[in-house]
């Protein structure tokens, strides 16, 4: 008598099958990308998406949190490496505009834009972007709150209301990237952007 294998292939590679998810998610966000889409670009059977990465709602995790740390990364390294607070965040500008339109994945930021649109039932997805996308913007302030107590900005100057407006102007680029904006295009966006950082009086 012969038994039936079940779960992952032989062949099964984790890494390749959550860069073709991520690309899923990323082009079409949470909703617009099935099960079925899933395994036709993964290459595998839904019980083998299943026994590897559980539900879809999971594996949406486990590609966001990829994502930060592959795609996403590129704030906090900009932002790490300058000693000088201004000269992080015009780096992170300059760098969302190279990775957002970068023609080997989709445009803009995956976790900007992977639940615009959401239903009742995909609410927590949407909770859970946001919550990341928060927590940048209080990232932002903390760093901005820094640069104030060292005297890199002036005084009066207000550390929240700059990390929302750095938050929006990120965001404004992805979606500008999704809809055909070039990176030379946002490349002059982020050098107006780093206009509006207040300047020391003598």
């Amino acid at each position: 008598m012969t038994t039936t294998k079940r779960g992952r292939p032989r062949s099964f590679d984790r890494d390749t099958a959550l860069a073709q998810a991520t690309r899923l998610f990323w082009e079409h966000g949470y909703e617009g990308t099935s099960i079925a889409d899933l395994t036709r670009a993964m290459g595998v059977s839904p019980p083998s998406l299943y026994a590897a990465f559980g539900d879809k709602r999971t594996l949406f995790t486990e590609v966001v949190d990829r994502y930060g740390g592959t795609f996403g990364a590129f704030m906090g390294r900009a932002l790490e490496a300058e000693d000088d607070t201004r000269t992080g965040f015009a780096r992170m500008l300059r760098e969302a505009a190279t990775s957002y339109t970068d023609p080997h994945h989709p445009a803009g930021c995956l976790v900007i834009s992977a639940a615009t649109n959401y239903s009742a039932q995909t609410a927590d997805v949407e909770r859970d972007l946001r919550e990341r996308r928060v927590a940048n913007v209080r990232d932002f302030e903390e760093r901005l709150a820094d640069a104030g107590r060292a005297g890199a900005l002036p005084a009066g100057a207000e550390p929240r209301a700059l990390a929302v407006y750095f938050a929006a102007v990120v965001q404004g680029m992805s979606q500008q990237a999704r809809d055909g904006a070039s990176a030379a295009e946002l490349e002059r966006v982020a050098e107006f952007a780093m206009a509006a950082w207040p300047a020391r009086t003598a």
